[in-house]
């Protein structure tokens, strides 16, 4: 191969950008052995840049190779040996010979369809599970860059706020919708009464392997934000905060009696229907009782009234003829 031919494409290819899965599996001499003999039909002479556009427009423009080649963590070893298997019977039949650039555009476009063919029945990733965490399984193959994509969430997912009543049990879990290393690391801490996600705030609580952070009986101490950070290794992989807002059981338990009396003064004394299975499902016999009582008042207030204004009418004095004097 002249010397100054080979000189200018290797500089070339060095300026010239990873756009497609020829540049990130094809060495560059091999690149050169494939387009050495390529020749014009018109001039019948020997055009090594055209091969060069040729190439450009067949692979590295073409969207539905690099979207073929998309495929899951690990099997860019396969899309590699795909692209060879194509490209490769062509280098060592093309090398030291000339050929028209109808075969080049031919096999080319060839090389590309089986490619396209094959590279997607491959395992695709599994996909990125907004909104946070490093996930490194949901990362795909990208030839433009010719290496994976992550899926670029925060480490810090937003605030979750949960709201308990006094004394009661609250359970946290640190669960994320995508998969985790099987050498996690899980360390709980807390932030005293603020609800934030500024890291100095918080002081460690426990460290391990669980992932379940449980209060038996959460006072008003354990108000506050909670943050779970899961590690692998040294790496950090997501921050999960969870705020707790703890109401008083006093206060609790004057709102449900409140509901229960607004309830019981709905036209005709009736209830609104409870869901099935609620533990509110004795609203109506409540509400019925309290209708029973309230009727037996009033029907005592009225007979009480009557017997007062009874009692309060003066005897009238009958006068005695003489006759009945008499007898």
């Amino acid at each position: 191969m002249d010397s100054f031919v080979f000189r200018f494409f290797c500089v070339a290819l060095l300026f010239w950008p990873c756009q497609s899965c020829f540049q990130c599996f094809v060495d560059v001499q091999d690149f050169l052995r494939l387009c050495w003999g390529h020749v014009l039909i018109q001039s019948s002479a020997k055009n090594i840049d055209e091969c060069f556009r040729k190439v450009d427009r067949i692979f590295n423009n073409n969207e539905k190779m690099i979207e073929a080649a998309r495929v899951g963590e690990g099997f860019d070893k396969k899309l590699k040996e795909i692209l060879l298997a194509e490209i490769m019977p062509m280098v060592q039949e093309f090398d030291q010979k000339l050929n028209s650039e109808k075969v080049y555009e031919q096999r080319f476009q060839t090389a590309a369809d089986n490619f396209i063919a094959a590279a997607s029945k491959l395992p695709r990733a599994s996909g990125c599970f907004p909104p946070c965490g490093y996930q490194s399984a949901g990362a795909v193959y990208n030839c433009m860059i010719c290496s994976y994509d992550s899926c670029e969430f925060p480490l810090d997912c937003p605030v979750e706020e949960i709201e308990v009543t006094e004394n009661s049990r609250s359970r946290l879990w640190c669960d994320v919708p995508f998969d985790l290393p099987a050498d996690i690391e899980v360390i709980w801490s807390f932030a005293e009464e603020v609800k934030t996600q500024q890291l100095e705030e918080f002081k460690e609580v426990t460290a391990g392997v669980d992932r379940l952070y449980s209060i038996p009986s959460t006072s008003f101490q354990h108000q506050g934000t909670y943050q779970c950070e899961i590690y692998s290794g040294r790496f950090s992989i997501v921050r999960l905060y969870f705020y707790i807002k703890v109401t008083p059981q006093a206060v609790v338990g004057h709102t449900e009696l409140q509901e229960i009396f607004d309830l019981s003064l709905l036209p005709g004394g009736q209830l609104g229907p409870a869901p099935e299975g609620s533990p509110d499902s004795f609203l109506p016999r409540l509400s019925f009782l309290l209708t029973a009582c309230l009727t037996c008042s009033l029907l005592l207030l009225f007979l009480s009234l009557g017997a007062f204004f009874w009692l309060s009418v003066p005897e009238k004095e009958i006068p005695i003829s003489n006759e009945e004097e008499v007898l």
